[in-house]
């Protein structure tokens, strides 16, 4: 089995952990961070782990998302035009942090936005705010000297994404320095855009399991409670954020204002996709 990197995975671990305990996958959630403003986005972040998020994925808005899909991409941009910053960003991560100390938060995104921030003060900030992680979906493991390296150095995880053309050649260079956990991308393509198969997955988890002994997190097409029961069944955990990011959009006025209850209404049916696994 490839050796993977080992740094201290702190409260990601101790979720895993618990999840192992209780017999069950978990259920992750990607949303934008200021989206589809500073005070809704942070009311959303803060009522996630009332709603049965198990780990939260925040998005680090950025002009140009190369992965993401429509949904995920307006989310962004509606999050930008309405003001929102790196700084602003880590401010969110803090105040999440001070009131759910338990919850794990890894910040997922671009390295632009971290580069033109400074790398060194991102790390310290990001270490302050109380983020557990890294998802940076542009940088390979040919360029980990730029951030994955000074990540692990400085305690915060750094998470690698495999995907169904990451062959048993290319694992073990994806995994050398990943810690924390393993983001499989179940279909090829931005996100959003396809509806998860399991069979493959089924397939792909068995294979990446010969690998590595961290969790397996599935993200990308999922979007019903029985999608998220489907993949628990055979991943550690499931991540949903299309879906999600796209319930913010749906309840929108004509000029991209938040509706009363806006925040009600998306954290309703995280509760829903949250159910799925555990039944």
């Amino acid at each position: 089995m490839e050796q993977t990197n080992t740094a201290d995975s702190g409260r990601i671990a101790a979720r895993f952990a618990k999840l192992k305990a209780e017999g069950r996958g978990g259920f992750s959630t990607f949303i934008s961070a200021g989206d589809p403003n500073y005070d809704v986005g942070l009311e959303i972040l803060m009522g996630l782990p009332d709603a049965g998020v198990d780990m939260i994925e925040l998005g680090m808005p950025f002009t140009d998302p190369m992965a993401d899909g429509p949904a995920v991409e307006a989310a962004g941009l509606r999050a930008l035009k309405n003001g929102q910053t790196m700084k602003k960003t880590l401010a969110m991560a803090r105040t999440f942090r001070d009131a759910h100390p338990d919850t794990p938060l890894v910040l997922m995104g671009y390295y632009n936005p971290i580069y033109a921030y400074g790398v060194d003060r991102f790390l310290a900030d990001v270490k302050e705010a109380g983020v557990d992680g890294l998802i940076v979906v542009d940088l390979p493991p040919e360029e980990d000297e730029e951030l994955c390296l000074p990540a692990l150095k400085a305690g915060i995880n750094f998470i690698r994404l495999a995907t169904p053309t990451t062959d048993d050649k290319r694992l073990p260079t994806v995994l050398r320095n990943t810690s924390g956990f393993v983001y499989y991308i179940s279909i090829l393509g931005i996100t959003g855009t396809k509806e998860i198969q399991a069979d493959p997955v089924r397939g792909a988890i068995a294979r990446i399991r010969r690998h590595t002994d961290l969790p397996i997190m599935v993200g990308f097409g999922i979007r019903t409670a029985d999608q998220v029961h489907e993949i628990t069944q055979v991943a550690d955990a499931a991540v949903v954020g299309s879906a999600i990011v796209d319930r913010v959009r749906t309840h929108l006025d004509a000029d991209g204002n938040p509706l009363p209850g806006c925040a009600k209404a998306v954290l309703d049916y995280v509760a829903e996709l949250a159910a799925g696994a555990r039944r």
